[in-house]
This record gives structure tokens, sequence and C-alpha cells, in this order.
């Protein structure tokens, strides 16, 4: 395969899974497959590029994937943390973004505010990727899908559920579903299902691509017949203090071998990581054969450079 051959993404910075095209999907899974399958003689195709990695939130995967992706292409990162930089408090975030312009040829944004980083993308003359918000994770929900056309082939038609908080890793596992045409089931506690804005904006996706998508409170309803399970922690960076209410709230909505045993016979399980043993999911389900958690957690690294490849490139 000639990388040089693959045509840029229609979007200029990678915000939201929902900006894209079924075909900009196509392009990431192309070029992450190669990645992957060609990691030691891979052209160096983002030789003497430099990323912003500017971090607000704690991160393992996130923050390693983005550094070792930038060496792998032949580039450089330079990691800043909340501290250092302090978007929007110390220095506004149109000056952050208009310097970060004239010294570096890309940034990975991992922030609370969904709006710093779509302000940082609005004043940024450089391609900005968001790594993370309490809005969004589309990094992730590109990484999941991913990794199931890898276990299962074409999504396209296949059952997806999703157990637990509808926080921002699940909004962008439906923007996912929505776009590639699987059929999403999402079960969660009243009060803690997906943001209303982003299930109207997959139905209006899910109209060309043929998804369905179910929001409920039943787990087992939402996993029966499923193809993948997923579920995510109950209590997400910030929100520490509500950890002991939350646990109490979904506790029938743990991922256990009696909820995968109503999902169909070859289903697989799938977490973002990390995970909590014993909360949202049990050893027995996520260190089971049918467990692709750390297939999913290479992935990202894969999935990610061909994201700043196709967005950075010359």
């Amino acid at each position: 395969m000639n990388l040089e051959e693959i045509q840029a993404l229609s979007v200029s910075h990678l915000i939201s899974i929902a900006d894209l095209c079924l075909e900009d999907v196509q392009k990431i899974y192309t070029v992450a497959e190669y990645l992957k399958a060609n990691r030691a003689t891979a052209p160096k195709g983002l030789a003497d590029k430099r990323l912003a990695m500017m971090f607000e939130k704690e991160s393992l995967r996130t923050r390693v994937t983005f550094d070792v992706g930038m060496q792998d292409l032949g580039g450089s990162a330079v990691y800043l943390d909340y501290q250092e930089v302090r978007l929007g408090a110390r220095e506004s975030i149109k000056d952050v973004s208009r310097n970060m312009s004239r010294w570096m040829h890309g940034i990975v944004a991992r922030t609370y505010r969904h709006r710093t980083v779509q302000d940082l993308a609005k004043h940024s003359e450089i391609p900005v990727v968001n790594g993370l918000t309490d809005y969004l994770h589309p990094c992730q929900g590109l990484t999941d899908f991913f990794t199931l056309t890898e276990v299962l082939g074409s999504v396209k038609g296949r059952r997806f559920a999703y157990v637990g908080d509808g926080n921002n890793t699940c909004h962008s596992l439906i923007h996912a579903a929505a776009l590639q045409g699987c059929h999403i089931s999402v079960a969660s506690p009243e009060g803690y299902e997906p943001n209303s804005r982003v299930v109207n904006q997959a139905m209006r996706m899910a109209q060309e691509s043929g998804s369905e998508i179910r929001i409920m409170d039943n787990p087992r309803e939402a996993v029966a017949g499923a193809d993948c399970v997923y579920t995510d922690v109950w209590a997400s960076m910030g929100q520490e203090d509500e950890t002991e209410e939350r646990a109490e709230i979904f506790s029938p909505y743990r991922v256990d071998a009696a909820l995968m045993s109503k999902a169909a016979n070859e289903a697989i399980f799938l977490h973002c990581l990390p995970a909590h043993r014993g909360a949202e999911v049990t050893s027995e389900v996520i260190d089971s054969p049918y467990s692709k958690v750390y297939q999913n957690a290479e992935n990202r690294l894969h999935i990610q450079k061909a994201i700043l490849y196709l967005l950075m490139r010359d």
C-alpha cells in the first residue's frame, strides 16, 4: 500500500465522530490496519513534525499512545499538563492556540470542558484532536469499532450493547454506531442516560446508515442477542465524590457472566479501561477469552497514528 495515495480527511480537526463521513472512517481504519501490520517497516510519514499534548486530565493510554505514535511516525511530542498551561486561566485559549500554531504541527487536547477543545480548534491554524472531554471521546469510539471490524468483520447490521453511565465514551460509541450502520442499545439508570442532543444527532445519522438506536433502562433487554457488550466506569474523572452513590445506583448494571449469557453465542466484551473489577464488570468477564480489552487498548495506538497521519502529513 502507498499511504500517500490515500486522500486527506474531509475535516481539518477531529473533535467529534459526528463530524466525519463514512469514507473518513474507512480511511482511518485502512491506514491503522496498515500501520499495525507494518509497524517496524512503515514509512515515517510525520518526520520532523511536532505534536503538543495538552492534558487537564490524568491519562495512561491516551498519553502513551499519542507520544509513542508520534515517535513511530518519525515525529516528536511535547507533554503539557494543566499546571503548565491552565487553558483559559493563565492565558486565553485563543492566545494559546495561536502560539501553538507557530511552534507545532498539531495539538491533542484532553480537557474537562468540551468547549475548550472547540475553542482551541476555532483559533488554531494546525489540526486539533480531541483526546477526551466530558462530552465526547472520539478516538476511543473509533478504536472500539476498529477492534470490532478486526474480530467480527463488517459492523453494519451488527448489534452492540452498552451498559452503564451515558458518558463521553457512550456518546462517541453512539456516533460511531450510527455512522457505520451498527444497531446500538444503551441501558442506563434513570437520570444517567446519554445526552439527548447526542441521541438526536445520531438518529439523524442513522436515517442514512440504517442504524437502529435504542435507549432503555433494562440491561438484559439491551444485551439480548448482542454481538458486543461494552461497559465503562460508573464514576468518571471529576465525579469521584459520587462514587458511593453511583455504586448503589449502578449495581444492577454490572456486566457479569449471567448478563453476558444473554448476548449472542460468539459475543465479545469490550471496556475502554481503566476497569474496576467487581464494580462495573466482574473478573470472570473481563479476564475471559471473549474479552478483547487488551487488543482494543493496543489499537488505540494504531488508530491515533492513523488520525495523526491523515491530519498532519504534508
